[in-house]
């Protein structure tokens, strides 16, 4: 990623423990880099909170983000913060309009690092069209963190023709992937662990907060459930809805939408995509009737032009996930145990 803004000289080139105390060099920090950078007519209050004058129904999310490493092919910890909230609550069938942004940094974090972090969070809150209207700063000891933790917390208004209720869900009802799976997941790992593949596998996180109103306002209540299978996979995702709605989930393998380059990454690692993390990626469970056309306009955006229906609910196998092969054998999907690849988001 290459800094859009230069970075303000400061007379630090590190954080420190004083950077957290609420005195001098918090202020330092705060008015040079997060006010002057975010800055918006609310956040410009400076006060404990935000004021917002919000009427009707709301969604509301909350995230942390302990991601390793901070920086990796597609992304850091600073987009990956924003867009994880702001899709939070686009699934809920909400636009995204505010949020609460909160650092733990750790001492002896270079200032070019953090800065570059910031610049990333203010181009992620411009393409998403959300505010950072307030937050929080603490620093702890040099080895008592990780560089640097994220919390955002996010607002939105629920979309009036949004009827997102996972009891709505009936047999028959169709599961639309928006896009190749398992992609940010490979590119975590491949940084993690110093892979080098013949092509470059970049994390998709992306906001997908336009997606969803779009299918919102075409297709309204067809829509029943959108989830992003971020952690655990599609797999842990699945089973969580399966479980909760007491119904069973048939994939189609042959259906799943994985770029190449990825599928070769699991095969070599001997990873399961489905239980690979994704962050640019939602499902939708939708009206048979209406499947291929939410394909169809999830085609049209470049966000999703490998949207694919994957599977449907049934009756048979109840609170259970089967994936069914190209010979047509189905074999089970279970809730995944542990985790394929911690710290992850």
């Amino acid at each position: 990623m290459q800094l859009n803004c230069p970075m303000p000289k400061f007379d630090f080139d590190v954080i420190t423990l004083g950077h957290g105390s609420g005195g001098l060099l918090t202020n330092k920090l705060l008015d040079s880099g997060v006010f002057d950078l975010l800055k918006n007519e609310m956040l410009d209050g400076r006060h404990d909170g935000a004021f917002l004058n919000m009427q009707g129904p709301i969604a509301f999310s909350t995230d942390s983000f302990v991601i390793s490493p901070i920086f990796f092919p597609g992304g850091d910890i600073g987009e990956l913060a924003v867009n994880g909230t702001v899709n939070d609550i686009a699934m809920c069938g909400a636009r995204p309009e505010y949020l609460s942004l909160s650092f733990i940094l750790e001492e002896g974090l270079p200032m070019e690092d953090f800065w570059r972090i910031l610049v990333s969070i203010r181009e992620a809150c411009d393409a998403a069209g959300v505010k950072v209207v307030t937050g929080d700063t603490k620093v702890v000891d040099k080895g008592k963190g990780d560089k640097v933790f994220i919390n955002t917390t996010g607002l939105g208004h629920v979309h009036p023709q949004a009827q997102i209720d996972l009891r709505r869900i009936r047999p028959g009802d169709k599961i639309v992937v928006s896009n190749q799976i398992a992609t940010h997941g490979i590119a975590i790992l491949s940084v993690r662990q110093g892979l080098e593949f013949d092509t470059t596998i970049e994390s998709d996180t992306t906001n997908l907060n336009d997606l969803v109103m779009d299918l919102l306002e075409r297709f309204g209540g067809s829509i029943k459930l959108f989830r992003d299978p971020t952690r655990g996979g599609l797999a842990s995702t699945l089973n969580e809805i399966a479980r909760d709605i007491s119904l069973g989930v048939v994939l189609q393998e042959r259906a799943l939408p994985l770029a190449p380059e990825v599928r070769a990454a699991c095969e070599l690692l001997g990873l399961d995509p489905l239980y690979t993390a994704n962050e640019g990626v939602f499902i939708a469970i939708v009206e048979p009737e209406q499947a291929e056309a939410v394909v169809e306009a999830l085609q049209a955006h470049e966000k999703s032009r490998h949207a694919a229906v994957i599977g449907e609910v049934t009756e048979s196998y109840a609170g259970r996930v089967l994936l069914t092969n190209a010979l047509g054998g189905k074999r089970p999907v279970s809730m995944q145990v542990g985790e394929q690849l911690p710290r992850i988001c």
